[in-house]
């Protein structure tokens, strides 16, 4: 079978996959198997590669097995934990992806405020878990996104300004090795690899089990969204940036320029009209938050606000429906300075140009506790930049695609006169090996090599955005 074809022509036998089988916990899953095309699919629809096998796994043995499999027989190795990464790279042609999916194991101690969660874990059932104590770590803003992509990248999300990234909650791990050993990972341990999972992706092994530190928040807060015509897209995003200089840690906020989406929260008549959307959540007591809050509800005269108090849950799955499975997605994204009038005005002009009711663009404000933690401890750099902007091309028909993409790319030229340098790894598509530098200062990524040198020295997991051995 064609999809079984290796790089150099050749097609793994049956024993071959039958060895790996053998003493294997979780499910072996090969082209003509049923399920293999809904085991090959990840988020982006854009994406449709072929593997020669998805290992199931269910324990960190079967992880190893999978990289031995992998390596004794010349095979690329992908790992995927929930398949969100918009450059589809948890799934490869004609190699072994070691699936994760299934690793769901999820503990929480509220007494010593720690979690422990497996690779599989959705940010959804992370916060369900946590929130029944009123604790939580920073996670990201779509509740289908994974535990392991967003905390190994770094984590940017609702509760950054005030608690941090993911990774910063991060104290320990259980991780695979590119020879299949099993490892326990911690400052004390091994610190500097502790330094490089907080920020580093996936390079440096597969981690099993992730432990966390939780944070007190919730289970309800203030947080929601206000929705402005894009005609006044400038005053208001200039009101924005004022506001911004001095927002409380407690306050994390969100641009997205768009057209609205159908939601049922919104009036029937600004559905599909261009806007901008301020979402934000306060992380502290809601009756404090209400101050620092209304200066925001006033920016111009809101075509909607539906910002209140309510679940945490339920605010952190607000963008779920704007982004699902299957849709088709290919980003740009660049580190921003404070914004400029120029800047805001290069926002407004492109904004809405891709005549589409789902592409759109996002403007998240950074600071606060973010630039708590030095690059001494975490590998993630890009802490002293005042916003990333993600720009997002979304289509469903084939069609749409070229059209989308020339939006995206023409919309991230004109942003480069407000670059800060550098880019959020976590929002790098497939852009190759300079774009992956650009993610890291120089002597970070001088060490991230190091790391990945003693780790890897054969690039193993290289089907990443991937730091190669020193």
């Amino acid at each position: 079978m064609d999809t079984m074809r290796r790089r150099n022509g050749a097609v793994p036998k049956r024993a071959d996959v039958t060895s790996l089988e053998a003493g294997f916990d979780g499910v072996v899953v090969r082209p003509g198997d049923d399920g293999y095309d809904e085991a090959r699919r990840v988020w982006n629809g854009d994406v449709d590669r072929h593997p020669a096998v998805i290992a199931r796994c269910s324990s960190p043995g079967d992880v190893a097995a999978s990289i031995r499999f992998a390596r004794e027989r010349d095979l690329s190795l992908a790992v995927r934990g929930g398949g969100h990464g918009v450059a589809g790279l948890a799934v490869c042609d004609d190699g072994v992806v070691a699936d994760l999916s299934q690793m769901t194991d999820l503990r929480v101690d509220p007494a010593a405020r720690i979690a422990q969660a497996g690779p599989g874990v959705l940010w959804g059932a992370f916060d369900a878990a946590a929130q029944e104590h009123g604790l939580d770590t920073p996670g990201g803003i779509v509740t289908h996104t994974g535990v392991a992509g967003l905390t190994l990248g770094g984590g940017i999300g609702w509760l950054m300004r005030r608690f941090g990234l993911t990774c910063d909650s991060l104290f320990g791990a259980e991780l695979v090795t590119a020879d299949g050993d099993v490892m326990e990972v911690s400052d004390e341990r091994d610190p500097d690899l502790m330094w490089a999972l907080r920020g580093g992706g996936g390079n440096f092994g597969v981690v099993t089990r992730f432990d966390f530190r939780l944070h007190p928040v919730g289970p309800d807060v203030l947080s929601g969204a206000v929705f402005y015509s894009a005609e006044d897209a400038e005053p208001v995003l200039r009101g924005y940036r004022d506001l911004s200089a001095c927002a409380p840690r407690d306050l994390t906020t969100i641009v997205n320029v768009r057209n609205a989406p159908p939601a049922p929260y919104l009036p029937a008549d600004v559905h599909g009209q261009p806007v901008v959307v301020i979402a934000l959540c306060w992380a502290g007591d809601p009756a404090q938050g209400e101050r620092a809050v209304e200066p925001y509800r006033r920016l111009a005269k809101p075509v909607a606000d539906v910002v209140t108090v309510k679940p945490f849950v339920q605010h952190q799955a607000m963008f779920d429906a704007s982004v699902p499975h299957g849709w088709s997605y290919y980003w740009k994204s660049r580190y921003l300075a404070p914004l400029s009038d120029e800047g805001i005005a290069v926002i407004a002009e492109h904004a809405w140009r891709h005549g589409s009711p789902r592409s759109y663009a996002v403007v998240f404000h950074m600071g606060g506790a973010v630039r708590d933690v030095g690059s001494e401890d975490a590998a993630f750099t890009g802490r002293d930049a005042e916003h990333a902007i993600n720009i997002n091309a979304v289509w469903t028909e084939p069609e749409e695609r070229d059209r989308q993409v020339e939006w995206a790319r023409s919309f991230f030229d004109a942003t480069a006169p407000m670059g800060s340098g550098g880019v959020y790894v976590n929002f790098l598509g497939s852009e190759g090996a300079e774009r992956v530098r650009e993610a890291y200062s120089p002597a970070v990524f001088t060490r991230l090599q190091s790391v990945k040198r003693r780790l890897d020295p054969d690039n193993v997991f290289r089907l990443n955005q991937n730091i190669p051995p020193a």
